[in-house]
């Protein structure tokens, strides 16, 4: 039953993945491309390239090719699943990639169905496409290729939010556009608007780090932090605590929970409960057993055995 679950779950992953790869094909092929735009990211540098040898090399092509290489810094820095889950997913977007741009009639151009007529919209749309696609994918164990392997492994080492290593690198990619001689200025700013669209959406989907520390007044503890420890897998800590109204002690329970955990405990408290007091209060990084691992980069460990090495004075 155990092992049926499982594969149930995987499969739901791959599902996931597969339309995550979509929907970042679709940024392109759909939205970006056909309106001979460019942005950031390893996607922006390869249609640069694109459009720099007049559609010899297609972007499509110089993706899979640059991210064949980076599939191995993906496998050495976050382990042989995440590698198998980044293949899948390059693997699945050129493939989508391939198909989106041969069907014309969903690309943004006259006549299409995503069609707009601003053109400001263009790039609006293909980064809150990119992003959506992008954030699955990382949500589920993977990644579409490019600065976003990169933006992975230094998340790993360092707690810094994932929109900002993206602007960074996107920033550095898209002035490449002004070195073409059919591009503008007005090209590097469609360019700036999908970095500035993808990177409002990103975190959104990811999701980040962010968690609740949750503070519960019941009569019904006992019940409701056995349901905390057994079905949520989740600690509690119990806190002694007195009204000072009443001047009668209880007891108070302490939880630090995912934040998606937090709307179903709540609302299977207030089933326990209706009368439970709870006070919320969102954290933005949980260190620890069952959250993430404390980050100070890589070179720690080094640090601290030559530390260790050195003998303590009598």
């Amino acid at each position: 039953m155990e092992g049926h679950r499982r594969l149930l779950k995987t499969a739901g992953d791959y599902l996931i993945l597969t339309v995550a790869a979509f929907l970042f094909a679709m940024a392109w092929e759909c939205f970006m491309i056909p309106n001979d735009m460019s942005a950031g990211g390893m996607m922006g540098l390869c249609t640069v390239i694109q459009y720099a040898t007049g559609g010899l090399i297609q972007a499509s092509y110089s993706y899979i090719v640059i991210n064949a290489l980076l599939i191995l810094i993906a496998v050495m820095a976050m382990g042989i699943g995440f590698g198998f889950r980044t293949i899948y997913a390059i693997v699945v977007s050129t493939i989508a990639m391939r198909l989106l741009s041969g069907w014309e009639f969903l690309h943004c151009a006259p006549g299409s169905f995503f069609y707009v007529r601003e053109t400001l919209l263009v790039p609006v749309l293909g980064g809150f496409f990119e992003a959506l696609g992008i954030g699955l994918t990382m949500r589920y164990g993977g990644s579409t290729g490019g600065t976003d392997i990169i933006a992975l492994m230094i998340n790993k080492y360092w707690p810094i939010n994932l929109s900002k290593i993206f602007l960074l690198s996107d920033f550095a990619i898209v002035i490449l556009i002004l070195f073409l001689p059919d591009k503008s200025f007005a090209d590097m700013i469609y360019g700036f608007v999908e970095i500035i669209a993808f990177t409002l959406m990103i975190d959104m989907v990811v999701g980040g780090r962010q968690s609740y520390q949750l503070m519960v007044f019941s009569e019904r503890n006992a019940q409701i932090a056995d349901y905390i420890c057994k079905e949520l897998d989740r600690g509690v800590t119990v806190i002694e605590g007195m009204g000072w109204f009443t001047k009668s002690k209880r007891d108070i329970l302490l939880i630090i929970l995912d934040k998606k955990q937090f709307l179903p405990l709540s609302r299977k408290i207030k089933e326990m409960d209706e009368n439970a007091f709870l006070s919320v209060a969102p954290t933005q990084s949980v260190y620890g057993e069952g959250f993430a691992e404390i980050k100070a980069g890589p070179k720690l460990s080094i640090f601290k055995k030559k530390a260790d090495e050195i003998p303590e004075k009598d």
